[in-house]
């Protein structure tokens, strides 16, 4: 499929206007080019919103909440399920605009949409799911309860990685929840923002309701950091380093808004001695190569028993130096380019700090010499006290790390600032409970004989430090986007005062 039919079939242009407010309206910003990272070249060309076109943006949104919160949630979940109905309609060529603008693999593009397909699914489900508990009164003839209510209009802040998936973790809880959405994709990726948005707009178009799904494709000094401050968005949720949380949290904070953010990860596998070494190849090389080494959930660190990491790493390089890589719309491809010039950069820089640090690289290390940010995807040993390891470098690097004990390996796991994703494997079921008990894994994800990548939508995802803390998905993390409300009902003819208080 062509990028030109790519574009007719979700009703793109060469030239798209990035601002979305119950209705398109041309944009008034600076305008920019969507670079191909498989060849270097423009797709097209996208007009940022300003900051009279955020404002429109943000009207509409308010406006529309203040109906949008009276409708009864499983009403809500209807126009969900419809939103995901004309996803999975649209799932190969929104795969496909994914694979072209962002650069996974078509399968990962492909599986993206079908990660929407899927949360929409789960958050029909959940409309009819909000419950309260009932608590037990001190006070005689009381009922006591929580009820639930919409927290308003949602600021959704989302990453060049996950271009669509992250908007509906947050847009269709959100939207069952009762809150309208304001989101602001990655200037990097926002062709799939403005086709996503397209098809939701036809969705509720003639509902009454056509201002849930807003978008304002926009920097983060402009429009980013105007969505931080504006105290009408009473919840950011917020996707990307931990150096952009640092930016988000404190500004959301000092109105007293609540962030949700979702940031790094140096995520880590552990290998024990009595391992299946199959099963951790295939893992490990999922995990650390899989869209090119740019997911949040990517395996950065691999710590190796040392009685089996001769065997281990050996296994891996060899898989490694098989790895198909080259367009990721072509059949076959495992691999396709970073994002950009800057990653390229990124990587060469932190692999030159490593071998200042003594480190050795196994394979890899290079720029392909192609068009595109093509790299080579690279193993590279190094000690447990290597610096190099402490931060993420976003790009297909594994650092190997040697250890002797279950507990050094799970002291250098935790042993960095950020806490995403974890896994170990082991065919001990004690040493995986301790992996998995309070003196284990610290990180917000934790798996077993599986990889860090490739989490489901039904379980909440997150992380812990620096990783923000934030919950998405599954399990109560709609309870994030709504706010909770003690309510204490007297049905008697007296008035007891909790604590056994005598008063007059």
């Amino acid at each position: 499929m062509s990028a030109s039919e790519i574009f007719k079939t979700l009703g793109l242009n060469e030239d798209n206007s990035g601002v979305f407010a119950g209705e398109w309206f041309d944009a008034t910003g600076e305008e920019i080019e969507v670079i191909n990272p498989t060849t270097g070249e423009a797709l097209a060309a996208v007009t940022m919103a300003s900051l009279d076109d955020y404002e429109r943006v943000m009207e509409s949104s308010v406006e529309t909440f203040e109906r949008w919160r009276l409708l009864p949630a499983p009403k809500r979940g209807q126009y969900v399920r419809a939103l995901g109905d004309a996803l999975r309609e649209n799932i190969e060529p929104l795969g496909a605009l994914v694979t072209l603008e962002m650069g996974k693999i078509l399968p990962e593009g492909v599986g993206e949409v079908q990660e929407m397909v899927d949360i929409c699914d789960f958050a029909v489900g959940l409309s009819r799911q909000l419950y309260g508990n009932t608590m037990a009164s001190e006070r005689p003839n009381h009922r006591m309860y929580e009820h639930w209510h919409p927290l308003g209009p949602v600021g959704v802040i989302s990453a060049f990685n996950f271009p669509v998936a992250v908007w509906s973790w947050n847009s269709t809880i959100a939207a069952v929840c009762g809150d309208t959405v304001v989101w602001k994709p990655s200037e990097r990726t926002p062709l799939t923002s403005i086709a996503v948005t397209k098809i939701a707009q036809r969705v509720m178009a003639g509902s009454g309701f056509e201002g849930v799904f807003n978008l304002v494709v926009g920097d983060g000094k402009t429009i980013g950091n105007q969505m931080n401050h504006d105290v009408r968005l009473p919840l950011i949720s917020a996707t990307g380093s931990c150096n952009m949380g640092r930016i988000v949290g404190p500004a959301v904070a000092q109105r007293m808004g609540r962030s949700l953010l979702e940031l790094g990860g140096n995520n880590a596998i552990i290998v024990m001695d009595d391992a299946d070494l199959e099963l951790a190849v295939r893992a490990s090389l999922f995990s650390a190569v899989g869209t090119a080494g740019q997911r949040c959930t990517s395996l950065r660190r691999l710590l190796v028993h040392s009685a089996i990491a001769d065997k281990m790493v050996s296994r891996l390089t060899e898989a490694y130096q098989q790895i198909p890589i080259g367009d990721p719309m072509a059949e076959g491809t495992l691999m396709g380019p970073v994002i950009g010039e800057a990653a390229v950069t990124q990587m060469m820089e932190a692999l030159e700090i490593a071998r200042e640090q003594g480190a050795r690289i196994v394979t890899g290390g290079n720029r392909l010499d192609r068009d595109g940010f093509f790299v080579e995807p690279t193993i590279v040993l190094v000690s447990k006290e290597a610096a190099i390891t402490q931060q993420e470098t976003f790009a297909p690097i594994l650092w190997v790390i040697e250890f002797d004990t279950l507990e050094e390996a799970i002291s250098v796991q935790n042993g960095v600032t950020q806490g995403l994703s974890s896994a170990i494997f082991t065919e001990s079921i004690r040493t995986a409970e301790r992996f998995l008990s309070d003196v284990g894994s610290d990180c917000g994800l934790a798996n077993v004989n599986i990889g860090t990548s490739g989490a489901e939508i039904g379980g909440a995802f997150g992380g812990e430090k620096e990783t923000g803390g934030g919950r998405e998905a599954g399990s109560d993390a709609w309870k994030a986007y709504m706010r909770r409300q003690t309510t204490t009902i007297n049905w008697g003819d007296d008035l007891p005062l909790a604590q056994g208080i005598e008063f007059g």
